[in-house]
């Protein structure tokens, strides 16, 4: 049976049922239990479960985030919460150097099925700490994937499946998408999600939106930016194809090269940071199948290589949206 759910009801579903299912499972980070989490991703899990799955910490995500290591090495299935994903520079040498590594340099003995679940994106005025996304330093390193829902039913099978993998898993959430009370829901983001446990496989990107004219690839809270955009487009007889990659590692280069050679042109539009980012490599791995087959120019649009701003004003200008998508596809129609 399915009925809708907000995305912040959907993952906390997903991880009620994995710790029923497999008692390695725990939860732990700040405020994730008699607080239920502050973006609700582990609403309702302590009265479940207890103070011995579902762990409050204290304020150190360099000792939390190396608990879980530890735990993981030795079978459990630890899922961390770090509260905003700007915070992980405190735990950077677990992160970078140990979870991501120590499988490859146990030759495998090592197995690590540990969750990282992390908020990100801006948009309502939180400033420079606390509204980057940054999953595309963590999609830099090998030995970890990344996971980034845009909806509450990718939410839960995503979710279910970064729990019993045996790899660490980079789970993102975008705040804006979550239907939270003290950010604006929306709507478009909340779906029909079954009762029952399922999984979504990693590295299969979705078309959301079938068209023949331009490409546009990207995650999260833009894939709405994207279809609001495709819309309007479609009023001036622009018939944009909109794919929701769900993961950046492993990436479903398949899909997205596939929608090119069909189109003939892509965009694509991303909230973390231009420089060395997802838009780069996504445009780089259709170009080298490619070569100069398009019908213009691959085109990017992205956060500018600036910290966010505090002022609301100022992070609209900044963010990618419809209304830039708009204007960039335009042009590359002349």
């Amino acid at each position: 049976m399915a009925r809708k759910l907000p995305m912040y009801k959907a993952i906390s579903e997903a991880i009620s049922l994995e710790m029923e299912k497999d008692n390695n499972v725990f939860v732990m980070g700040e405020d994730i239990g008699i607080y239920g989490g502050i973006f609700g991703a582990t609403n309702g899990l302590l009265e479940k479960f207890g103070p011995e799955r579902v762990k409050d910490t204290p304020i150190s995500e360099s000792a939390f985030i190396g608990a879980a290591l530890g735990a993981a090495a030795k079978g459990m299935r630890p899922i961390v919460e770090l509260m905003f994903v700007d915070f992980f520079g405190v735990a950077m040498d677990q992160l970078y150097n140990h979870i991501a590594k120590v499988h490859y340099m146990s030759d495998g003995q090592v197995k690590m099925p540990l969750v990282i679940m992390t908020a990100m994106g801006g948009g309502y005025g939180d400033a420079a700490q606390h509204s980057q996304c940054l999953y595309s330093l963590f999609a830099h390193i090998p030995g970890l994937k990344v996971v980034i829902p845009s909806n509450s039913y990718d939410a839960k099978g995503l979710m279910a499946s970064a729990i019993r993998d045996n790899n660490p898993v980079m789970y993102f959430f975008h705040k804006g998408i979550m239907g939270l009370g003290w950010v604006t829901p929306l709507e478009e983001a909340i779906k029909e999600v079954p009762e029952e446990a399922y999984t979504i496989p990693f590295g299969k990107a979705k078309i959301v939106k079938e068209g023949n004219d331009i490409t546009i690839v990207t995650v999260a809270k833009m894939v709405y930016e994207a279809l609001w955009a495709a819309k309007e487009l479609g009023k001036e007889g622009i018939n944009a194809e909109v794919i929701d990659l769900r993961t950046l590692i492993p990436l479903d280069k398949e899909t997205v090269i596939n929608s090119v050679k069909k189109t003939g042109r892509i965009l694509v539009v991303d909230e973390d940071y231009k420089s060395y980012g997802m838009s780069g490599e996504i445009i780089t791995s259709v170009v080298e199948q490619m070569g100069d087959k398009f019908k213009s120019l691959p085109k990017r649009l992205t956060y500018p290589d600036i910290p966010v701003p505090y002022s609301r004003a100022l992070e609209k200008f900044a963010l990618p949206d419809k209304e830039k998508i708009i204007n960039i596809v335009k042009n590359m129609f002349k």
